[in-house]
């Protein structure tokens, strides 16, 4: 299981999304979505998962205070009490001993983040 987590903007779009996403993932092949619960029901997300046939998993604020970053955003932790809500989404969603594959991309644009996070299978 490889899950790609993202923060971003409210003026994200899915293009924001989804270099993000070309940015951090380069060959590996995703299984799931993930983010912040609030942000996880948004068209520019929900556009994404549909567009990717990949399903999301939704991180509620708790799970994603639990979660060790790497990277350690001033912004992030005011907004959510996390270090990076790419990373911690990824890693609340792919479940216990997962591990982070590497430090968040950022879109070109700056408006998302995406991080991948190794999990068991399921």
């Amino acid at each position: 299981m490889i899950v790609a987590g993202f923060g971003f903007r409210g003026s994200a779009s899915v293009a924001s999304l989804r270099d993000a996403l070309s940015q951090a993932s380069g060959t590996l092949d995703v299984t799931h979505l993930a983010t912040v619960s609030d942000k996880g029901k948004t068209d520019v997300f929900l556009e994404l998962a549909k567009a990717l046939g990949l399903p999301i998993v939704e991180a509620c604020a708790p799970q994603l205070i639990a979660q060790p970053t790497q990277t350690q955003s001033t912004a992030s932790h005011a907004a959510r009490h996390t270090g990076s809500v790419a990373e911690a989404s990824a890693l609340a969603a792919a479940g216990p001993c997962a591990r982070l594959l590497a430090p968040r991309s950022i879109s070109t644009d700056r408006l998302a983040t995406c991080a991948l996070a190794q999990g068991a299978s399921t």
